[in-house]
């Protein structure tokens, strides 16, 4: 049986890979900046945290199996506490925060949250 966190790790990597590369290129086709508005820090943090996220309900599955659901919403807690620590303060230096500062964290937020949920219901469907 392969392990689970091992599956997840390859497609959180391969999905916010390509979702960078899809970021990169409408930027790029709309000849806006590449690289402002700390996009490649945005997905390299939301990267970590989707892995250390799951990460840490795989180590907990046995233990707190009914509480899950619950450890995985203090994860997303976790991550929009790192939005408003991390990056918003960055994006409301000039008063305002842009469309393209909005979409520099939420794609791969939005990308690993939708995986993150796919791969947990799965999982815990099988756990049963």
């Amino acid at each position: 049986m392969r392990n689970p966190f091992v599956d997840f790790a390859f497609k959180a990597t391969l999905l916010l890979l390509v979702a960078f590369c899809i970021h990169i290129l409408v930027l790029h086709a709309f000849s806006l900046p590449l690289f402002d508005n700390n996009v490649i820090l945005s997905y390299s943090i939301n990267y970590v945290l989707i892995i250390a996220v799951f990460g840490f309900l795989y180590l907990m599955r046995n233990k707190y199996k009914s509480q899950l659901g619950f450890l995985f919403l203090a994860g997303s807690l976790l991550k929009f506490a790192v939005f408003f620590i991390v990056f918003y303060p960055i994006f409301k230096e000039d008063g305002q925060m842009s469309k393209l500062e909005f979409a520099s964290f939420f794609v791969p937020y939005g990308m690993g949250l939708f995986l993150e949920t796919l791969s947990l219901s799965k999982w815990l469907n099988k756990l049963e």
